[in-house]
């Protein structure tokens, strides 16, 4: 039997109306709406309107200025409009209930109504778009670790740990036990569809897993939960952060990303008279994933922090490889067949634009049907305990081992490019060249307690 949704709003707000949604508003006393959208480095932004512009806010006349965001426009072609994904209408579940806030996320405009090439949810549109074309439709469930945090004696973040829990302890170990159901509550109420949660490997760190959508619903939803794990557990005093490795010696967070491609209602991925049940379609994919794994890295893992999670011993990949049960490999296919069968992509972190992610990883899985590439062998052995030369045997890459390396493998890829279009791949490089050149002129704690006294 079906579990009862404990959304405020009914489960499914496809094919609503401007009508519709103000009605639902009205309902139940919206006050404010946020006007939510994403700039290109994944920071989620909002124009909040009070109840008196929500007629206009339906028809996308809100006009923002895109210059003083991260990526989008010049100063001299500023004007940009909002134009709202009304399925995506949801209520805070937080606040007085007689005066409460909604959002809208929203597609990017020009002032003339064409969409801007620079939006990156249009972006993953456009991609998905390219899919269709073939009949496919993209399925992807994100799987987004994060740490919950004390505040430092001044109110700042900081990295002490609440708890000294582990891989799925309990109280007393784990101590955010009563911040992560609250979290999940939050998240019920606005219509998530949450299947499990509990304490991850390293102190202080968490999972909440929530089913599958397609990819445009899954990155929406990502964007989403980033923001209600933030804001609900500083009601309980703790700072959430999304870092890939804020802690030295501890795992890192993850954003594993499955996904699968459906054609006619069927996953495209299962053939059960085929070796692993896998269909030419799936392994093609993987094919391409593999192929422009080092340059997907920049998008898919795209802050200096990144690179630290990205090393041995601490259950994140390192190499470019794919099998079934084996979990050092970047690609991993659980064995669940049928409408269930999928591929994990276990490169990405939290830190991610969850838009571009997976726009990238569409593009290069779409490449390797178009190009019918080469899945290579599974490797089923720990590639951390491989040596040299069995690991080129078997033709197994490393990824990038740092933010600069993986730059210029996104710069020289063309598909990946294409997928992202010239304007969002200009201006992200031109921002993680940046960040990657502040960070190599830092003189870090590191440095100065190796070298300062020895020379």
């Amino acid at each position: 039997m079906a579990t009862p949704s404990r959304s405020l709003l009914p489960a499914n707000l496809d094919g609503a109306t401007a009508t519709d949604i103000l009605e639902l508003a009205e309902a139940h006393q919206v006050r404010f709406l946020r006007l939510q959208f994403t700039d290109i480095l994944g920071v989620i932004k909002n124009v909040e309107i009070p109840s008196s512009q929500f007629r206009k806010a339906m028809k996308g006349d809100i006009m923002f200025d895109g210059s003083s965001i991260a990526g989008f426009v010049r100063v001299e072609e500023s004007d940009m409009l909002l134009a709202p994904d009304l399925s995506t209408f949801q209520i805070f579940p937080w606040g007085d209930p007689a005066s409460r806030v909604g959002r809208l996320i929203c597609d990017i405009t020009m002032p003339d109504g064409s969409p801007f090439v620079g939006d990156p949810r249009g972006a993953l549109k456009r991609q998905l778009a390219a899919a269709a074309e073939h009949g496919f439709v993209m399925n992807a469930g994100m799987e987004a670790e994060f740490f919950l945090f004390k505040s430092a004696d001044d109110g700042r973040p900081g990295t002490t740990t609440h708890d000294v829990g582990g891989y799925f302890d309990l109280a007393p170990m784990d101590l955010g036990e009563d911040a992560r159901r609250a979290i999940v509550d939050a998240l019920e109420l606005m219509g998530f569809e949450v299947e499990a949660a509990h304490h991850e490997v390293a102190h202080g760190q968490h999972e909440i897993d929530f089913r599958y959508a397609d990819a445009l619903r899954t990155a929406d939803n990502i964007a989403t939960f980033r923001f209600v794990v933030k804001q609900v557990a500083r009601q309980f005093g703790l700072f959430a952060s999304f870092m890939p490795k804020p802690v030295f010696g501890q795992n890192g967070s993850g954003m594993h990303a499955h996904q699968s491609l459906f054609k006619g209602g069927q996953n495209a991925f299962w053939d059960p008279s085929r070796e692993w049940s896998l269909s030419l379609t799936a392994l093609h994919y993987i094919g391409g994933l593999l192929r422009h794994a080092r340059a997907m890295c920049a998008v898919t893992n795209p802050i200096v922090n990144s690179y630290k999670r990205l090393v041995p011993g601490f259950e994140a990949p390192v190499n470019v490889a794919w099998s079934m049960r084996n979990r050092s490999p970047m690609i991993r296919v659980p064995e669940r067949r049928g409408s269930g069968t999928r591929i994990e992509l276990r490169t990405p972190d939290p830190s991610a634009n969850p838009y571009l992610a997976l726009t990238v990883m569409l593009a290069a899985g779409l490449d390797g049907l178009r190009t019918e590439a080469d899945w290579r062998e599974p490797v089923n052995t720990n590639i951390w305990e491989m040596s040299h030369r069995e690991r080129r045997r078997l033709r197994v890459d490393d990824l990038p081992q740092s933010l600069h390396e993986a730059c210029d493998e996104l710069e020289k890829d063309e598909v990946i490019c294409g997928a992202l279009g010239d304007h969002i791949t200009q201006q992200f490089l031109a921002a993680k060249r940046a960040e990657w050149t502040e960070y190599n002129q830092q003189v870090t704690a590191w440095e100065q307690a190796r070298y300062l006294a020895r020379y």
